[in-house]
């Protein structure tokens, strides 16, 4: 089945869908990870974007049930160079294609990848829409030019928790509101849900810290009401800026208990430091991504999944100090408040299958709070 890929400044790509017919908006991104896509259809960060894959061979290892990284596919449409259909691995239990149809979200095969990936990487990432319904290209950049962006707008309230929720010793969501009187002796921390992952709250478990999650929206009153040891900031997509209500939050826990952010965490705590936030030509996407770290002088390799970034000259050199860098294009990778217990990187420390050069920040995490 014929699709079309239209892009806001009037560029075409062409290809056939695999999981049927669809029509589908959002920013158009690549990621230049050889595995994890079944994490990255997962990933909540992606919500409101088209993924690409630069990788040519995606399926080839299927979808299993343990390997989710929230309940539900992400992205708004899937994009790829060729679809393996028959999986060969032992975990597997169903096809890319049937997790895609499984959901309503459309997959593409045939696209010049590199093509596309080298378009967004001069020209910037951008408005798109893919589809098999609307084949005519003018109409198809009409409605791409149209659609909503990413810029401004709340994009938190699409994936957040609609209420608290614990996480159990067998590694899945558990029912409850306020931390179990089973896990005492534990380190008790507070996630609050901006589109978090749940390999961090797998790590974060694995490190003896019983855990409460709860909605973006959750005030200061009522997290500092449950009395946690510490205070997680999770990733999320979009816009920090445009997030409401939550830079006050954070502004409000500042000094009250330890924070650590990741990502769209990190971002809002920039804001709350009284920073400003930017969009990146194109964004960081992948499991490849070198930071390094100022303190130790250590070169991490790292995944990324985000199209904003903190502005570092925003911020007050006297309260806040840099602590990571990315070696790319310099940007701000990782900061640290020079007063409160306060840390966040800008990278995914937590990614599975992925790099594990950064997993230390959860023990740093952790020495925090005792």
């Amino acid at each position: 089945m014929k699709a079309l890929v239209a892009l806001e400044d009037g560029t075409i790509f062409e290809g056939e869908s695999f999981t049927g017919p669809g029509e589908a908006f959002g920013e158009i991104v690549f990621n230049t990870g050889m595995t994890g896509y079944q994490e990255i259809l997962t990933d909540p960060s992606y919500k409101g974007q088209i993924v690409t894959m630069t990788y040519p061979l995606i399926g080839n290892y299927g979808i299993n049930p343990d390997d989710m990284e929230s309940a539900a596919i992400q992205p708004e449409a899937f994009l790829v160079k060729e679809y393996n259909a028959i999986p060969s691995n032992f975990r597997s239990t169903t096809t890319l294609a049937a997790f895609l149809q499984e959901q309503g979200i459309l997959g593409v095969e045939g696209i010049d990848t590199r093509a596309l990936t080298r378009h967004i990487r001069q020209a910037g990432a951008m408005k798109g829409v893919v589809s098999t319904k609307t084949l005519d290209p003018e109409q198809l950049v009409k409605m791409a030019k149209d659609s909503k962006g990413l810029v401004g707008r709340d994009m938190v309230r699409e994936v957040t928790c609609q209420k608290p929720y614990g996480w159990s010793e067998t590694g899945s969501p558990s029912e409850g509101d306020g931390f179990s009187t089973a896990d005492s002796g534990k380190y008790k921390v507070v996630a609050i849900d901006y589109g978090l992952k749940y390999n961090q709250l797998r790590i974060l478990a694995e490190k003896g810290c019983s855990l409460q999650v709860v909605p973006a929206g959750t005030g200061a009153d009522a997290i500092l009401g449950l009395n946690p040891d510490g205070i997680f900031l999770a990733n999320g997509p979009g816009d920090p800026a445009g997030v409401v209500g939550v830079v006050e939050t954070v502004r409000e826990l500042l000094g009250k208990k330890p924070i650590f952010g990741i990502c769209l965490g990190h971002q809002i705590l920039g804001l709350a430091y009284g920073g400003t936030t930017y969009k990146l030509k194109f964004g960081h996407r992948g499991s490849n991504q070198p930071v390094k770290d100022l303190e130790t002088g250590h070169i991490e390799i790292t995944a990324q999944n985000h199209g904003f970034c903190v502005d570092l000259d925003s911020l007050n050199p006297e309260e806040v100090e840099l602590t990571h860098v990315n070696l790319n294009d310099g940007s701000l990778e990782g900061m640290k408040h020079k007063k409160f217990p306060a840390f966040s990187v800008q990278y995914h420390p937590e990614n599975a299958p992925g790099p594990h050069d950064s997993l230390y920040l959860f023990d740093r995490f952790v020495e925090m709070m005792k």
